[in-house]
């Protein structure tokens, strides 16, 4: 396989895509070597399949506000790769969806639904909907006019869609309403409801704990551990308050929060009431941190900043996709920092990812670190197909054994002959392997 001249290909007849070229790219470059030792991949053409989406629905959502006033969105749904399970992928409202972020975001999907070794393929969706500022009841028109359409291509067994950015409990409580008195079914269809019907404990802050539970296998390695460390994390949403949590029950200190207007810096730590109120601004329609030292005299605000100049000893970047780039990068080599787990969807930047992993500080790269937030979808899938409800203890001691066995899985593939651990390569060897043999089993098909 010629990396560079499948990219040319996908480029030329799909243009316009980086976000989608970004993700493709960094996988086929991992796993290159490993295709050229299986001569029966190219014979089966199985890198165009992989790389192409079963399909990619686009609808638009006519929705009426309080005024009386019509207004009309673009709805997605990309459905993937299901060659190990149904389509499985969040829902994002937010107005940068677009079709290369949701290509990107479900190509993502395929390779960390894979390492979770739970029966789930690849797929992602969303709007350009903006919730910010709209009432409970505008959103759950729009959140039925949106599932008007969304439910002729999904299913229990077909397509299990979860939340994402701008898709909570409340989003997901509208679209599962409007799916159940579609379809005249009470199924698992989406994950991410609430706890009276179906939903699971600790899935909202589960990214967080599993993106914290794999920094602290990757410290282990190193003979370390979180305990005593000081962590910069970057968003103030639920991976952010699910990593700030599982952090300070491990003994970190968490400096650091930030959002769209820029970041907080907390000598004394955000522990306690700080992250009740963490709380308290994602429930707010202002999406902004600032208010945070405005709350609390030990936090100071910097505007349209990132908080990768503070010294740290491990970072956590929590907010979007390429929040972290090469400036901020050589800002993490000089101040000492130790380890970068990534707890959003591809938030650094390429030539950010290159220095890092050129330097000494331990990189884990979010389709294997913050795999824990689809991994507990998995697990409440399971739950509903028992029609049963597992204690939070359990729930959170299934999600530490799959971290734990993601982490292996990446050290497995990813070791070098220097006994380092590429964990890049590791977490997309051990995830195309899974899938590109599913695809082979099955068939040209």
């Amino acid at each position: 396989m010629n990396v560079d001249n499948v990219m040319l290909n996908l480029e030329k007849r799909l243009p316009g895509e980086p976000e989608y070229h970004q993700a493709v790219r960094e996988v086929l470059e991992s796993i290159v070597d490993i295709c050229n030792q299986n001569p029966h991949f190219e014979s089966a053409g199985l890198i165009e399949r992989l790389i192409e989406p079963d399909r990619v629905f686009t609808f638009k959502v006519p929705w009426v506000d309080d005024e009386g006033n019509v207004h009309v969105n673009r709805g997605y749904r990309v459905q993937f790769n299901n060659a190990i399970g149904p389509y499985k992928g969040g829902l994002r409202f937010h107005p940068s969806v677009n079709i290369s972020i949701l290509k990107f975001l479900g190509f993502e999907q395929i390779f960390k639904n894979s390492l979770t070794t739970l029966p789930m393929g690849g797929g992602k969706g969303g709007s350009d909907f903006q919730p910010k500022g709209k009432s409970d009841k505008e959103i759950m028109r729009f959140c039925q006019a949106f599932m008007l359409e969304l439910w002729k291509i999904i299913g229990p067994e077909t397509d299990v869609p979860a939340g994402d950015i701008g898709v909570g409990t409340r989003e997901i409580g509208y679209l599962y309403g409007m799916y159940k008195k579609l379809t005249h079914e009470h199924t698992g269809i989406l994950t991410g409801k609430g706890l009276n019907w179906g939903g699971s404990l600790i899935r909202p802050e589960a990214t967080g704990f599993g993106v914290v539970y794999f920094t602290n296998e990757m410290l282990a390695t190193k003979g370390l551990s979180l305990k005593g460390k000081t962590v910069a994390v970057s968003g103030f949403g639920n991976v952010a308050w699910g990593a700030v949590t599982k952090l300070n029950e491990l003994g970190a200190k968490v400096v650091t929060l930030s959002g769209p207007d820029g970041y907080v810096f907390d000598e004394e730590g955000i522990y306690g009431r700080k992250i009740d109120y963490m709380l308290e601004l994602r429930a707010s329609n202002e999406d902004i941190v600032q208010p945070f030292a405005d709350e609390f005299e030990s936090a100071v605000f910097v505007k349209d900043k990132h908080p990768w100049e503070v010294k740290c000893d491990i970072a956590i970047p929590c907010a979007t996709q390429n929040e972290l780039n090469s400036e901020d990068a050589s800002n993490l080599i000089g101040n000492k920092c130790i380890c970068l787990c990534e707890g959003a969807n591809m938030p650094c930047m390429p030539e950010a990812i290159e220095l890092i992993r050129q330097s000494d500080i331990i990189f884990g790269p979010g389709k294997a670190a913050n795999a824990g937030g689809v991994a507990t979808s998995g697990l409440e899938m399971s739950q509903n197909s028992m029609k049963l409800m597992w204690t939070k203890d359990e729930v959170d001691s299934r999600l530490h054994q799959i971290m734990h066995a993601i982490h292996q899985t990446c050290v497995k593939h990813g070791i070098t002959p220097d006994g380092k651990v590429d964990y890049v390569k590791g977490a997309n060897i051990a995830g195309f392997l899974k899938v590109a043999n599913a695809m082979i089993d099955q068939g040209i098909i």
